[in-house]
């Protein structure tokens, strides 16, 4: 199943709502409250809970529906405002290698804020204090149920759904201090989309999707997720030492080689560029790139 999360007035960002995608195409769905009303409004409460998840498994499955278009459909991002964004870093030896990092002996994580989040098909933002906006391609997964001290056995069970996730950073920011949060949260700068792929459509803990970034049609990384340093499940066990996570909290995943500032000369998106984001099994997610106030 294939859920995300939109905006029935492209003007009003404070409003969402859910689709339904008929099947993997995505080229047409159903807002969850057409088909029933009875179900929550936001993506975080119904993968909270199974009977909710069920039903829209249902909801899927019938054959009276009337099922809309998804052309000019204004994403959301697929959480709009998760309590917590874990991100990982280095989690892809290659990677590591070119940014000058010996291989890692554990993930370097760092949180997002909800406020650097945007939707599939909408504009990531080029703040004036910077022209260095990096693109990197990673996977993310959402949190259905609260866990803490989760273990191998019982690590996927949490998994509410792996979606698509550009970790745009700004490069110089990022450097100014060991930290890099302050580089990973402008406003506007991770995009998220474009749905929910429940894990039943995906292979176990989505290992060996294909994942690539393409900026202005040019492929800059090409990876699969069997190059994990950690892979989902040691993820999952290793943030849950330290935290509970709770439904719709995301996980992102890390990016592989080929991102811009490794590069000679350094390529850096610009106002104008389409940069794309495609995992294997989920889909594309797509983001133009604006300038703030443009």
């Amino acid at each position: 199943m294939r859920l995300f999360t939109y905006y029935p007035n492209p003007s009003n960002k404070k409003e969402t709502r859910v689709g339904i995608f008929k099947d993997a195409k995505q080229a047409e769905f159903i807002p969850v409250s057409d088909a029933d009303a009875s179900l929550p409004g936001t993506l975080m409460e119904i993968i909270a809970s199974p009977a909710f998840m069920k039903r829209a498994t249902e909801i899927q499955g019938q054959s009276n529906l009337t099922w809309k278009s998804s052309d000019g459909v204004a994403y959301a991002p697929v959480i709009p405002k998760p309590e917590k964004i874990v991100c990982m870093g280095l989690n892809y030896a290659d990677h590591a290698k070119e940014g000058g990092n010996a291989r890692p002996e554990y993930p370097s994580f760092f949180m997002r804020v909800p406020s650097s989040l945007l939707g599939h098909q909408q504009a990531m933002i080029l703040p004036p204090v910077s022209d260095k906006l990096d693109y990197e391609a990673e996977l993310a997964f959402v949190i259905g149920k609260q866990c803490h001290r989760l273990t191998k056995e019982n690590a996927l069970e949490s998994i509410a759904g792996y979606s698509i996730f550009n970790d745009g950073s700004l490069r110089d920011y990022q450097r100014k201090t060991n930290q890099w949060t302050i580089g990973k949260n402008f406003d506007y700068t991770g995009g998220f989309g474009p749905c929910l792929v429940t894990p039943d459509e995906l292979p176990k803990g989505a290992h060996g999707l294909r994942i690539q970034s393409r900026l202005n049609g040019k492929i800059m990384q090409d990876s699969n997720t069997e190059h994990f340093l950690w892979g989902v499940i040691e993820t999952l066990v290793l943030i849950t030492e330290v935290m509970t996570l709770e439904p719709g909290d995301v996980v992102i995943t890390g990016t592989p080689a080929g991102v811009g500032y490794a590069r000679t000369p350094p390529v850096f998106m610009q106002a104008g560029d389409t940069i794309e984001v495609e995992i294997d099994g989920i889909g594309i997610l797509k983001n133009t790139i604006a300038k703030e106030g443009k």
